[in-house]
């Protein structure tokens, strides 16, 4: 993973994610969230927790695109449907199917859903807006209803020692603070559809809470 970030690449990635006839590219989405975990990586270990599982899971997903199935793993909507088709998910409970690339993604797209609300936070706040209460918000409106107490709370300690607004507007390294405002306000739209096609895609198919 690289570790210098661009606000950037971010933008270009997502806005490559969709096909004209808005099928999300697996190459670009995992591109995209390169981007993320180089973002986290560049704030230290705080959020590490979250980076780490991030990249496991792009490596998942990037080997099924490289692998010999690959052309059934371009989109997020093929991916679906050949692995539904061909029972490679486990609907119920963990069996033979631990790392299906449905699975897989149902992970990353929790986490794009809290880091897109966050982002958000930071894009409308004001000076004297705190970092950990955005972060918190965030994470208890998304990530926290899938993890366990003991998470939660290690994630609650861990979101008090973030750095200011400043320093998160330095890391994402687009210039004046204006200019970070105006950055995100043209990705987190893409990011934002991006995940609303996932999450209808998978309400669709039943794959919002496979386990």
């Amino acid at each position: 993973m690289a570790d210098s970030f661009s606000l950037q690449n971010v933008l270009d990635n997502f806005k490559s994610c969709l096909s004209d006839n808005k099928e999300v590219f697996l190459k670009y989405y995992i591109s995209g969230w390169r981007e993320l975990v180089s973002f986290m990586n560049s704030l230290g270990s705080v959020f590490a927790f979250i980076s780490k599982d991030a990249v496991n899971k792009i490596q998942i997903l990037e080997n099924f695109l490289t692998g010999e199935n690959g052309t059934h793993y371009l989109t997020v909507q093929s991916m679906v449907k050949y692995e539904l088709d061909n029972e490679l998910v486990d609907l119920t409970k963990r069996g033979s199917h631990p790392e299906s690339g449905c699975r897989t993604l149902l992970r990353l797209h929790r986490a794009l859903r809290w880091l897109q609300l966050f982002l958000e936070s930071l894009r409308t706040s004001t000076e004297d807006s705190k970092t950990s209460v955005m972060c918190s918000d965030a994470y208890n409106a998304s990530l926290a209803q899938h993890h366990p107490w003991l998470i939660r709370k290690a994630t609650g300690m861990a979101f008090c020692a973030l750095p200011g607004r400043d320093t998160f507007f330095e890391v994402l390294n687009a210039g004046s603070h204006q200019e970070v405002v105006t950055l995100l306000g043209e990705a987190l739209p893409l990011i934002s559809e991006v995940y609303q096609i996932t999450e209808d895609l998978y309400a669709k198919n039943n794959l919002l809470e496979l386990p």
